[in-house]
């Protein structure tokens, strides 16, 4: 976002922020990037609510990259010269955010070129683009097409060859290029491991909505993936780096898509400052907790394992969630801390494949273009899948006091409502879709915690902390083991010990970390430091003006804006009304 852009947003009145034209207008530009995106990665747009993909399938044929690169330098082109012209300032806001996802995009291609050997895990990509359309909220009408996206992943549609066969020749292009990093072989045995759960879930989602006639593509495609496997086993793995560690550019960059804007250094300092503080904060909390429950351990870590000791199995977990929503929904309304809406949550516990696609509990988003009523959906894993039957189950969720923050962040107030919100006050696109990034998001999620924790009774009180302790963590655990600080060994130690996680949860972190989405974990800390810091300024601002319920509103209605640009519109249109009256 440049200055001029900035000051610019600060004369942006209430009226003007409430006038729908301008998201019109902005949508029109969002339409150059959506357009593209369709183009090379229909699953995604579809699942975004762009109509007329159903049957689409991902672009891997040969010179993608460039072929992607050189359509982004066409949209920022174009995207450079509106913005020019464009006189309405939050339009031209927009049209930043739309020109830095551009620049992105290319960047992204840039270094992946410079760094490294292409490789993709076909078989949860294939179940990720078929699950987009074989889904309780998607019309019985358009899942038929799945089918016809099957036949020509697998290639038994004219014209088109087995993404397997392409994924392949996309990685031999540059296998034994010298200098470039393969993946990281901790992640191709993970994908590895992973992959018959994939396979399994993609039959169990045709039987579950009754497609006619998968079983022949599904055969071909159980074949083709064991096929992609052994070209994977035999000459990726051997060209694996057990080093997992980015290079600091790589790395730099993926904290930055994240959403992250200050250096990791300076993050990783800020959350070892955070982590000392919330264990202080915990230790006289569990104290009480012991006392009220006559045990006679004391230690933060003693008081949750005994706490995790009463597990939910089996049909209790849905049924207790649920209550444990309408209770916060009650907090919700007696404290006046957000607007709720009028419908029910949505909760499932994930399936194998879902677990082995996204192992932690996470909120599906809602289509974000042309919803007609769908809403997000609360998934909640309970084991890790693992190699020939093998698993670890989680104990970190299902028992009653965790029940209390988990269902905060994931449902409400935290992303079931933040993603309603955009579709329900017809945010702009860009804002719902390319300003969206993890820090935006989690860091929306990790408040609504910090907001409901007063509430909690002291165990749902000392989990709260215990699940913000585990953010700290993660905010400097991430960047220094890509900075080699610590090795993966010590980091489990820190979240077994300090943050009592379970091996199943510590496991996953530590994935995550080091090859699923590096960077990406750190954005829940970083996020919620600047909603807090947001917080603080506008009530010590407004004093006895602040209304708490009135402001989280105001901040939903802004869409997935980044901490910067929310803080401008928080002044501009929050603060500076309310000191006027």
């Amino acid at each position: 976002m440049s200055r001029g852009s900035l000051i610019s947003m600060l004369a942006v009145s209430s009226a003007l922020a409430a006038d729908p034209g301008w998201v019109a207008k902005s949508n029109r530009n969002a339409q150059v990037l959506i357009a593209t995106g369709a183009r090379f990665f229909p699953e995604g747009a579809s699942r975004n609510g762009v109509t007329g993909l159903d049957e689409q399938i991902l672009d891997l044929k040969p010179e993608i990259s460039e072929r992607r690169v050189a359509a982004a330098r066409a949209d920022l082109e174009t995207l450079r010269g509106r913005l020019r012209s464009e006189k309405d300032p939050l339009v031209r806001q927009d049209l930043e955010i739309l020109i830095r996802s551009a620049e992105d995009s290319i960047r992204g291609a840039e270094l992946a070129k410079k760094y490294s050997i292409p490789y993709s895990n076909i078989a949860q990509t294939i179940f990720s683009g078929l699950q987009g359309l074989l889904d309780d909220q998607v019309a019985a009408s358009r899942r038929p097409a799945a089918l016809v996206r099957l036949k020509r992943y697998t290639g038994l549609e004219k014209g088109y060859t087995p993404l397997t066969q392409l994924a392949e020749r996309r990685t031999r292009e540059r296998l034994f290029t010298p200098g470039l990093l393969g993946p990281a072989k901790a992640e191709v045995e993970k994908d590895l491991a992973n992959s018959a759960a994939f396979v399994e879930g993609i039959g169990q989602l045709f039987q579950k909505y009754d497609i006619a006639g998968y079983q022949e593509p599904y055969a071909r495609l159980t074949e083709q993936i064991a096929a992609y496997n052994d070209f994977v086993r035999k000459e990726v793995l051997p060209r694996s780096r057990v080093d997992f560690r980015l290079p600091a550019e790589l790395y730099d960059f993926s904290l930055r898509q994240y959403g992250v804007d200050i250096p990791a250094t300076e993050l990783a300092a800020m959350a070892h400052t955070a982590f000392d503080q919330i264990r202080e904060e915990m230790k006289p909390l569990a104290r009480r907790i012991a006392g009220e429950k006559g045990w006679n351990v004391t230690d933060y870590r003693d008081v949750i394992r005994e706490l995790k000791k009463d597990q939910l199995v089996g049909e209790q977990i849905l049924p207790h969630y649920h209550k444990r929503i309408a209770e916060i929904e009650d907090i919700i309304r007696r404290e006046r801390l957000v607007s709720l809406p009028n419908r029910a949550a949505r909760m499932i516990v994930a399936s194998p494949a879902e677990t082995a696609a996204q192992p932690a509990p996470h909120m599906k988003p809602p289509r974000l273009i042309g919803n007609t009523g769908e809403s997000g959906v609360f998934v909640l894993p309970l084991n890790i899948p693992g190699p020939a039957g093998a698993s670890q189950r989680y104990d970190d969720f299902t028992f009653a006091a965790a029940s209390w923050t988990l269902t905060c962040h994931e449902v409400r107030p935290g992303h079931e409502m933040q993603f309603a919100a955009m579709v329900e006050n017809g945010v702009s696109q860009a804002r719902a879709i390319f300003a969206f990034n993890s820090v935006n998001v989690e860091g929306w999620g990790l408040y609504s915690e910090f907001i409901m924790r007063p509430f909690m009774p002291l165990d749902g009180q000392l989990v709260s902390l215990q699940h913000r302790l585990m953010r700290a963590a993660r905010a400097f655990l991430d960047p220094e083991l890509h900075m080699g600080k610590i090795t993966p060994d010590e980091a489990r130690r820190v979240l077994l010990e300090d943050v009592v996680l379970s091996p199943a949860m510590t496991t996953q972190e530590v994935e995550r970390y080091m090859f699923r989405s590096p960077g990406q974990a750190t954005s829940y800390f970083y996020g919620f430091t600047r909603l807090s810091q947001l917080r603080a300024e506008t009530e010590k601002e407004l004093g006895a003006k602040f209304d708490q319920q009135k402001y989280h509103d105001f901040i939903l209605s802004q869409g997935l804006l980044p901490p910067a640009l929310l803080r401008k519109a928080v002044r501009a249109d929050f603060i500076g009304p309310r000191l006027a009256l």
